[in-house]
């Protein structure tokens, strides 16, 4: 009995100090929490697919890894659980930094996991409707440039859409693109008004686009979403769709980050159709302050939103897209409903150059009398290497790079309608 429970506790212990490899424990790291990037032609600027790319790239690996770089999930794990989430748990940031120490060891082969194919073209397979934006175009080098195109539908009825996807036409340059929509013309004047493919659109489409009009947004969708580096489409639940209308154009808002390079883009939005009933449609509403004056040299100022449920409008939040500019620090989302306030989501490091959607897992119902705060937290000091002022000035709200925005579109479903 003895020599056996001397056996088990040797053989506990020798997997606690079993080498890390590449077959058993990276690889699967890598293509769960990397690939989806770090793949020929997507955003990553290296493959990771092989045990030669991690071989090639480990320095950088341990670095980023390291740092809390990468990947570059921003919600926190402590305020709410989100679909396709792809941060690092520790036990995988502790077997990759084991890995680089060890000299990167391959392992066993045998231990490999059974290869995926990796996907191309369109995730979700061929889309009942393409737009594409009309011409090609080129964005100017060194600088952030925000570019709307009008793309018509051709669609001769109303539909439903049950997911979007984004084919960005040039991945080294396209940062992040927000599909809005608009049936009131205002779109293709400017447009028009314009001698270049599109026209400029910092931070917005240009148009109004429901503002708090609680009236107008249930009357009208104006976005179908969006996409930034790493995101992946997905389908809205089963029964649930975004309405596009026969006569509504998609706009598309581009963000290009040219850097010391540029190119020709043609970016393409797919659309897949709900082939179910629809019985609840998603809408977005934004969580907004519009009322900022954040201080000059202020380190840590924050401001705050609210969105009241009214009786007759209970919903469920689907998923929630969080928006700051430049001197963003800290971005909280937060329900507060009979006096108990329960976390949402918190990006306590907030990066303009990552944004996206995040879908819940669970939807978060919002009874009557309930609320949405959120919170916006800035860095308007000199310290803030990101800070675009110098000198230093009180930032207001805007669409440029040196304002600032404090913002989260929440997608939800109505209970009653």
């Amino acid at each position: 009995m003895l020599a056996r429970l001397i056996l088990i506790c040797f053989l506990a212990t020798a997997s606690l100090w079993a080498e890390v490899t590449y077959a058993r424990e990276v690889s699967r790291i890598l293509e769960s929490r990397c690939a989806s990037c770090h793949r020929p032609g997507d955003i990553g600027p290296m493959s990771l697919l092989t045990y030669d790319d991690a071989v090639a790239y480990s320095p950088d690996i341990e670095r980023v890894v390291k740092d809390g770089i990468m990947p570059p999930w921003k919600p926190s794990d402590s305020h709410g659980v989100f679909k396709g989430a792809f941060a690092l748990k520790p036990e995988e940031k502790a077997d990759l930094l084991s890995w680089v120490a060890a000299g990167t060891p391959f392992g066993n082969e045998a231990d490999l996991p059974e290869k995926r194919e990796q996907p191309s073209g369109w995730l979700l397979g061929e889309p009942d409707l393409v737009v594409r934006m009309p011409q090609p175009y080129t964005p100017a080098r060194g600088k952030d440039i925000y570019r709307c195109f009008v793309l018509p539908t051709g669609l001769d009825a109303d539909q439903f859409v049950s997911a979007v996807d984004i084919d960005p036409g040039n991945r080294r340059i396209v940062h992040h693109v927000i599909v809005y929509l608009d049936s009131s013309g205002e779109a293709e004047k400017l447009d028009a008004r314009d001698e270049e493919p599109g026209y400029d659109c910092y931070g917005g489409p240009g148009f109004d686009i429901g503002g708090s009009n609680i009236q107008s947004l249930l009357l009208n969708g104006y976005t179908l979403g969006g996409w930034a580096p790493g995101a992946r489409a997905d389908r809205l639940p089963q029964g649930i769709g975004m309405k596009l209308g026969k006569a509504a154009r998609i706009v598309l808002q581009v963000h290009y980050y040219t850097g010391g390079r540029t190119g020709e883009d043609q970016t393409a939005v797919g659309l897949y159709f709900n082939q179910e009933r629809v019985e609840k449609q998603l809408y977005y509403i934004p969580v907004v302050n519009t009322r900022l004056n954040i201080p000059a040299g202020n380190a840590n100022y924050t401001v705050s939103a609210e969105f009241p449920v009214f009786p007759g409008l209970e919903m469920r939040v689907i998923n929630a897209f969080p928006h700051m500019h430049m001197i963003g620090k800290r971005i909280e989302l937060e329900r507060q409903a009979s006096g108990v306030r329960t976390r949402m989501m918190l990006i306590d490091q907030w990066d303009f150059n990552w944004q996206g959607a995040y879908t819940y897992v669970e939807p978060i119902r919002m009874p009557a009398f309930s609320q949405v705060n959120l919170r916006c937290t800035y860095d308007n000091s000199a310290n803030n290497p990101r800070n675009p002022n110098n000198p230093l000035k009180n930032v207001r709200w805007g669409e440029g790079t040196e304002d600032e925005m404090c913002l989260a579109f929440l997608g939800v479903v109505f209970e009653r309608f």
